[in-house]
């Protein structure tokens, strides 16, 4: 794939609690919050924007760290060039005020511009709440979310810390306890989250799921894929991004089963009209 000029979107600065950013938004409908994992608003990453956008939402994608459209895969910056853009994104985000990826048990400030942005866009787009999907290293923040009562469908693409292997870290989720509770009371009161993760990966491993089980119960709804199920031509060595660079798009498959079910979930949450979007084959 090449770079992606995002022109099909409405570019806007936005500023909320005194720190402007750039968001990309696409559609009309409900406002659906598209968080981009490392290394930031890739082409497949503005796929899944489009997808929802054709559910009848408003994709809402805010630009928190990288280069807008860039593609990060090899075959555009060369391994080298990918693995100095991608090392280069996270060491320059785990430094940055805004976020604490790096510490366990706390939710971090950008979480609450976040919750700014969806009060935003519920207000522009209408509609019953807003949804929000995070990926990656932004897992967590869908969650933070939810804390809020506008928040009404929250998906969790394999949330990740870094060095997830170390003690203490497999489990955890970058929420804090407080906002932990509030998640769990909305659950109790029938808010449901998803999640989504392949059975192997170690940067989002099964104890953190075992874990939201514990925390949110049946409210959380974990779908997790065998690893041999992902895009023989991703550009990972192992299989990690669900939505994006992993997703093996043609009808059938069962990474393109779980994407339909993360626009079906969006589709009942929020009230969109009762229809099964076309994911564009050939993307991945």
């Amino acid at each position: 794939m090449a770079d992606d000029p995002l022109d099909d979107f409405t570019a806007e600065d936005v500023t909320l609690r005194g720190d402007t950013r750039r968001i990309y938004r696409k559609g009309t409908g409900p406002a659906v919050i598209v968080i981009a994992e490392m290394p930031g608003i890739s082409p497949k990453v503005a796929h899944v924007a489009r997808s929802i956008a054709d559910l009848g939402a408003t994709a809402v994608m805010p630009s928190l760290f990288g280069i807008d459209g860039q593609d990060p895969r090899p075959d555009n910056l060369g391994r080298v060039g990918a693995v100095r853009n991608m090392l280069g994104t996270i060491t320059r985000t785990c430094i940055t005020r805004e976020f604490t990826i790096l510490a366990t048990g706390k939710t971090s400030p950008i979480a609450a511009w976040l919750r700014e942005l969806a009060a935003h866009e519920h207000s522009r787009c209408g509609g019953p709440g807003v949804g929000a999907v995070g990926m990656c290293f932004t897992g967590g923040f869908a969650l933070a979310m939810a804390t809020d009562e506008r928040m009404l469908a929250p998906v969790l693409s394999q949330p990740s810390l870094p060095f997830a292997v170390l003690p203490g870290r497999a489990r955890a989720i970058d929420v804090d306890a407080a906002d932990l509770a509030k998640v769990q009371a909305r659950c109790a009161r029938g808010l449901e989250v998803m999640g989504l993760r392949f059975a192997g990966d170690q940067l989002s491993p099964r104890s953190r799921f075992a874990h939201l089980q514990e925390l949110l119960g049946d409210s959380f709804i974990g779908i997790e894929l065998p690893d041999d199920t992902a895009n023989p031509d991703s550009m990972f060595p192992r299989p990690h991004s669900v939505l994006t660079e992993d997703l093996y798009d043609e009808p059938g498959q069962p990474t393109r089963d779980a994407f339909d079910r993360v626009m079906n979930f969006f589709t009942d949450k929020l009230g969109l009209p009762s229809t099964t979007p076309e994911s564009s084959a050939g993307q991945g």
